[in-house]
Formats: C-alpha cells, sequence, structure tokens
C-alpha cells in the first residue's frame, strides 16, 4: 500500500473492515451492501454495516427466537420471523446498550453506548432500507421495518464561537497559558503545528477528515489555496485568507525538519508525536483541550462546532446561503438552510429594534 494515497489507502482500510464485519452477519447483509456499492461512497455502506452488526447483536440478546442461532447461519425465513414489536423494542434498545466485552475484559468493563435522536434515526432508516431491499428482492413477504416509527427530530441551536472566543483561543493555543504542566510540556513542540490546524478550520470550515488527509503538495501559498478531498472522494480547491497562510507556512518551516516514521507519511502535512500521519481522534482531542481552557461553559466543542463557527461567520457577512453551502461541501442546500436560515430571522428581529419611529403625541390626540 505504499503508493496509494492516504485517501486511497483509508478505503482500502474501511473495504477490509466491513468485508469483515460482514462474515459475521447474514448473507442477505453482504447482498444488500453489494447492491448499493454504486450508488452509495464506502463510508456510507460501512455505516450500514455497522447499523446492521448492531441490529444482529440486540436479535442474538433480546429476541428468544434468534438467541440459539449465529447471525451468519440465519436464512431469509429466520429473517420473516422479525415482528414489528421486534422492530419497536430495537428502537428502545438503541437508547441505551452494552457493547459486548472484548477479551480479557469483565462484563463491568463493558462499553455503555447511548444514541440520542439523530443516531436511532439513522440506525432504523438502515434497518429501513435492508428490509426494503429483501421485499423488494422478494425475499420475505412484508417489510415490517416501515411499520416502525422513526424518532421526531428537534432542532438544536448552532454551537460556535464568537469573535472573542475566537481570540482567547488561538491565543491559547500560541502561547499555552492556563494549560497544565504536563500539557505545557508537550505543547512546546505541537504549538505551531495546533495553531495552524485551528486557524484552517477557522478560515476554511474544513473537516477534521479532510484535514488530517492534507499533503504538503495539497498547499498552494501562491494563491492561498489547498487541494482537499472531500467525503464522496470528490477533490476541490479550498481558499483561505492570509493569516491561515502565515500559520501555514510558520509550521512548515518546522514540518519540513521532521523526518516521517513511515514512508507512506513522508508527504503528510500534519504530524503526530510519533512522527505518523495525525488521526482524526487526535485532532478532536487538541480542539477539545484548548477550548476546555478558552471556553469551559461550552462543554461539546469539537472540531465540527470550528467549522460551524466559520460557517456562521461567513452567513453573517454575507447572507448567501449558496455561498456557505459550497463553502461547506453541502451537495444539498437545504441540509445548510436548515441550520443557518435561522440566523435570518435573528437579524430581522435585530432590525426591528433599531428602527425608531416618533412617539404617539398625546397633546393632539387631546384636541
Amino acid at each position: 500500500m505504499a503508493n496509494l494515497t492516504y485517501v486511497e489507502q483509508l478505503n482500502t482500510e474501511r473495504m477490509e473492515k466491513i468485508r469483515t464485519m460482514l462474515r459475521t452477519l447474514p448473507s442477505s447483509c453482504s447482498d444488500f451492501i453489494n447492491s448499493i456499492a454504486m450508488t452509495t461512497s464506502i463510508l456510507t455502506r460501512m455505516a450500514y454495516t455497522i447499523d446492521l452488526q448492531t441490529f444482529c447483536g440486540y436479535a442474538t440478546k433480546e429476541i428468544p427466537y434468534f438467541s440459539e442461532k449465529s447471525p451468519e447461519n440465519w436464512t431469509d425465513e429466520d429473517l420473516s420471523h422479525f415482528t414489528a414489536r421486534d422492530l419497536n423494542g430495537y428502537a428502545d434498545y438503541l437508547t441505551l446498550y452494552y457493547k459486548d466485552a472484548s477479551i480479557g475484559e469483565t462484563i463491568e468493563q463493558q462499553k455503555v453506548l447511548r444514541n440520542h435522536e439523530c443516531g436511532v434515526m439513522r440506525k432504523l432508516s438502515s434497518l429501513r432500507s435492508y428490509f426494503d431491499y429483501l421485499f423488494k428482492a422478494e425475499r420475505i413477504s412484508g417489510n415490517i421495518a416501515a411499520l416502525v416509527s422513526l424518532p421526531k427530530l428537534h432542532d438544536k441551536p448552532i454551537l460556535h464561537l464568537v469573535s472573542s472566543e475566537v481570540e482567547r483561543l488561538l491565543s491559547i493555543a500560541e502561547e499555552g497559558t492556563q494549560l497544565t504542566e504536563t500539557q505545557q510540556k508537550f505543547h512546546n513542540h505541537t504549538r505551531k503545528r495546533d495553531y495552524a490546524i485551528l486557524m484552517l478550520f477557522l478560515g476554511t470550515g474544513i473537516r477534521v477528515s479532510e484535514c488530517v488527509g492534507i499533503d504538503i503538495t495539497d498547499l498552494d501559498f501562491a494563491n492561498n489555496a489547498v487541494l482537499v478531498t472531500r467525503k464522496g472522494g470528490n477533490q476541490v480547491i479550498l481558499y483561505y485568507p492570509q493569516e491561515v497562510a502565515d500559520a501555514l507556512q510558520d509550521y512548515l518551516t518546522e514540518r519540513r525538519q521532521v523526518k516521517p516514521a513511515d514512508k507512506i507519511d513522508e508527504n503528510a502535512l500534519f504530524l503526530s508525536l510519533q512522527r505518523k500521519r495525525i488521526s482524526q481522534r487526535a485532532v478532536q482531542m487538541m480542539v477539545k483541550k484548548y477550548c476546555a481552557v478558552a471556553v469551559p461553559l461550552k462543554k461539546r466543542m469539537s472540531p465540527h462546532k470550528l467549522r460551524s463557527t466559520y460557517a456562521t461567520r461567513l452567513y453573517h457577512e454575507t447572507e448567501d446561503i449558496y455561498l456557505v453551502a459550497d463553502a461547506l461541501g453541502h451537495a444539498d442546500v437545504n441540509t445548510t438552510r436548515r441550520h443557518y436560515a435561522a440566523m435570518s430571522d435573528q437579524r430581522r428581529r435585530e432590525a426591528a429594534q433599531n428602527v425608531h419611529l416618533p412617539a404617539k403625541n398625546d397633546e393632539n390626540e387631546e384636541k
């Protein structure tokens, strides 16, 4: 895999993971995943496979009929035994369940998993698609999954940083103030890298997966541009302001002095302390670390929230929802509109408070 790009390597690993999971599931699951191979991304197919694995785990634990036979041995006739009651029970199960203990773990060490509305919605939607495939392929007599109601999604306020919080976050990342003694030791080695990553999030609205996949050769300082690979595999050019360019060039001077541990990572832009391409998890933890100091009351800060900060500021400046959708890489502008159109109403309310009209003249009314 030495000649593969980062994205190609990642997709190869995902494909191997999908195949490994499918070996433990009914053969109809493999048929279903293969049926959508030409119309979906590898990431989507992996999500479907994980959801089907979760459902089969639920059935073996909670439904007596399926408890004595391993999922890989389930036949189409077995699948026809599922009832709407079983699937409604699955929806409740998803709100709190336990991941199977790994080898050497005790029951107490099992990981507790919870799904909120969006998580339950996605897993039930995956199940609907699976049973719909079985029904249309005439492998079962009816699609009982269609009888299960999906949870109602409630709109949540967009969590983002205001200008003063952005300044504080960047100041802490640059200077390391208020970090613990242990954190400051690592900060001396990662300061320029961390600052460049934060500037990239705030200046382009890039996704964390896109950020870690950037290679040195993807940067174009003549045009202040960077080539990124979107979730669907399409490559696009993002442009960034000069402040981001300065942060990237400052880090790049340091980066070029580091020899990566693996040849496959020799062109990676952002490296970990182990001199390997930095992982998405490491970036997420880095953002949480600085945000915990900069904005302690905003508990759910993440790279995605920094992306929201960029989008919010862009929308406030332009009020162009199509420009925001394009910058974020949303295929459907309605996805963007659901999140950011409410800001227009907020601005209209603010405008109403700034329009002052003459007060009523009581003296004229008496006449």
